[in-house]
């Protein structure tokens, strides 16, 4: 019997979702696209571990009846036919499998009677581009499915721990695996906030640098994407959070709430780390086309000395200049050089005047 619905923490945002679709229609939204739906299944228990890839959905059927917790860890959502199929198998609600393939669905925790449902972002620098990641969960009264876009994720400690049995994850339930992956996401945004502070404070060293550097407008701009990419999967995850460590479900037991709770101030912290960081941009930003603005000041200042100290020069040549036939001083026999003089006397004493009102 499939799952009812109990609640919906958030409301479903879909700004690129297909068009002329009725709901629960499973169409893919992403970009990255895969030949094969891989899957990394993880059967373990305080006594047991097994690990299993597979290319085949139906081999994940086999851990149905395991008494054991088991982690399903898809990966490829281009293939949709092989989502459909998991999904109808556990039972998930078309809406679910839905957003499981809608990479731009915003990060929420939907609540059902048998099963939890949270979306999240996945956020890593490679090649020191920032990467956003579609990551969807499903989390069973012994089971937790996982499903991403493609291969590699921030999961490679959390699976050391689980095959050497490291600290109590072997020994809990499938909520604790579920804080356990949230919390492997979470402590990945802390890297990813240290790595945009290095770049917050090399562009800083950039502005007060006095080479010129046109790339440096490019460069604030492009950490103002990536600010606004990573608040755009930080925020509505501490929502998401907070709801999970308010919810009274029989699935999550009393002391992984205590993990969670530890785990939303964490969330807390990276939030305001970004929203730092976020201010500061934004002041590098005015920084710099204050900077620019006062260069420019600076050029219009000595081209308005240059041109207030020649309008007198101009002004003499010009009177000299005219023809008339009658000018006296140009019957004289040094007048040329009384005149050079007295421009000459005109240029220091405007110097001088510049130089006192200390516009020099």
């Amino acid at each position: 019997m499939a799952a009812r619905r109990k609640n919906n923490q958030t409301t479903k945002i879909q700004p690129k979702r297909a068009r002329n679709l009725s709901p629960g229609t499973v169409t893919y939204t992403g970009k990255k696209t895969t030949t094969v739906t891989k899957l990394d299944i993880i059967d373990y228990s305080k006594e047991h571990y097994h690990r299993f890839e597979t290319n085949d959905i139906h081999e994940a059927f086999n851990y149905e009846d395991s008494t054991n917790i088991t982690w399903i860890n898809v990966n490829g959502l281009s293939n949709t036919n092989d989502i459909i199929t998991l999904g109808n198998h556990f039972e998930l609600h078309p809406l679910i499998q839905e957003d499981i393939v809608s990479t731009y669905q915003r990060p929420k925790i939907d609540e059902y009677e048998e099963y939890l449902f949270i979306v999240f972002k996945m956020l890593h620098y490679d090649d020191e581009k920032l990467t956003n990641e579609h990551i969807s969960l499903v989390m069973g009264k012994d089971y937790v499915l996982t499903f991403q876009e493609a291969e590699g994720d921030v999961f490679e400690d959390l699976r050391e721990r689980l095959e050497h049995g490291k600290g109590r994850i072997r020994g809990a339930g499938a909520d604790y695996l579920m804080f356990a992956i949230l919390d492997a996401v979470v402590d990945n945004y802390f890297s990813v906030v240290e790595f945009l502070s290095n770049k917050v404070e090399l562009l800083e060293d950039k502005l007060f640098d006095d080479k010129e550097d046109t790339n440096i407008t490019q460069e604030i701009q492009d950490l103002k994407k990536e600010i606004l990419k990573i608040r755009k999967a930080v925020m509505p995850l501490r929502e998401v959070i907070n709801r999970l460590e308010k919810i009274e479900n029989p699935l999550i037991e009393e002391r992984t709430n205590k993990y969670i709770r530890d785990l939303y101030d964490n969330i807390i912290q990276v939030n305001e780390s970004v929203e730092i960081y976020r201010e500061m941009i934004w002041g590098l930003m005015d920084m710099y086309m204050t900077t620019i603005s006062n260069k420019m000041n600076e050029v219009m200042k000595v081209l308005t000395i240059m041109a207030s100290i020649f309008i007198p020069l101009t002004f003499l040549a010009g009177i000299y200049g005219m023809n008339f036939d009658n000018i006296p001083e140009l019957h004289y026999k040094n007048s040329y050089f009384y005149l050079l003089g007295v421009m000459a006397l005109v240029f220091l004493g405007m110097i001088w005047y510049f130089k006192r009102k200390k516009w020099l």
